[in-house]
C-alpha cells in the first residue's frame, strides 16, 4: 500500500469525524430547545428517606414472634447450626473461634464476651439477644448492625431462623421461656 492510499483513507475518517460534528452543530442551531429554568417535578430526598426508613420500621414491628418460634424445632435446629459452626462455638465453656462462643447467648447483652474483639458496630448496639433481636440478625447480619464483620448472608427462611433460636435457646444454663 503506497502513501496515497493512506493519505485516502486518513482524510475519508477525518471527513466522517467532521461530517458528524457539523450535523450536530447543524441541528443544535435549527432544533434549538430551551431549558425551564425550574424543573417540572422536584424530588425531595429528606421524605423519601424517611418514609423508607419508616416503612423498615413498620414491616420489623410486625414480625410475631410467638408464630415465628412456634414453626421452629430444635432437632432442625441442630442440622442448621452446621453452618454457623464452622465459626461459633455452642458447647458449654467453649471458646471463640472466628465468631464468638454462641453458649448462653439467649437474653446476653450485644457484645459481652469479654476476650473476643467485636467490631464497633457491635459495642455500639447497646441490645440484649432477645428472641426478636436474634431473628432479626439471623436474616440478614449485615443490615440488622451496620458495620457488623460477620459475613454470613443470613437465614431466609422463618423455618430456619426459629429452628436455630430454638436451638441457642436450649444450649443455656437457664433456657428462657419461649414466647
Amino acid at each position: 500500500m503506497d502513501s496515497f492510499e493512506i493519505n485516502k483513507i486518513v482524510a475519508a475518517i477525518l471527513m466522517v469525524a467532521l461530517l458528524i460534528i457539523g450535523i450536530g452543530k447543524i441541528s443544535d442551531i435549527v432544533f434549538h430547545v430551551e431549558k425551564p429554568e425550574t424543573p417540572g417535578y422536584k424530588v425531595e430526598l429528606d421524605q423519601v428517606i424517611s418514609t423508607s426508613t419508616l416503612t423498615a420500621e413498620v414491616v420489623e414491628a410486625k414480625v410475631d414472634i410467638a408464630a415465628l418460634m412456634s414453626m421452629g424445632d430444635v432437632a432442625s435446629g441442630e442440622k442448621i447450626f452446621k453452618k454457623c459452626a464452622a465459626c461459633h462455638s455452642i458447647k458449654k465453656d467453649g471458646k471463640n473461634n472466628i465468631g464468638p462462643a454462641l453458649y448462653n447467648v439467649v437474653g446476653r447483652k450485644v457484645g459481652a464476651i469479654s476476650d473476643y474483639k467485636y467490631s464497633k458496630a457491635f459495642l455500639n448496639y447497646d441490645k440484649s439477644w432477645t428472641f426478636e433481636e436474634l431473628n432479626g440478625y439471623l436474616l440478614k447480619p449485615s443490615k440488622w448492625i451496620k458495620g457488623t464483620k460477620m459475613a454470613f448472608a443470613g437465614l431466609r427462611k422463618e423455618k430456619d431462623r426459629a429452628s436455630v433460636i430454638k436451638y441457642l435457646n436450649q444450649n443455656s444454663d437457664s433456657p428462657k421461656q419461649l414466647p
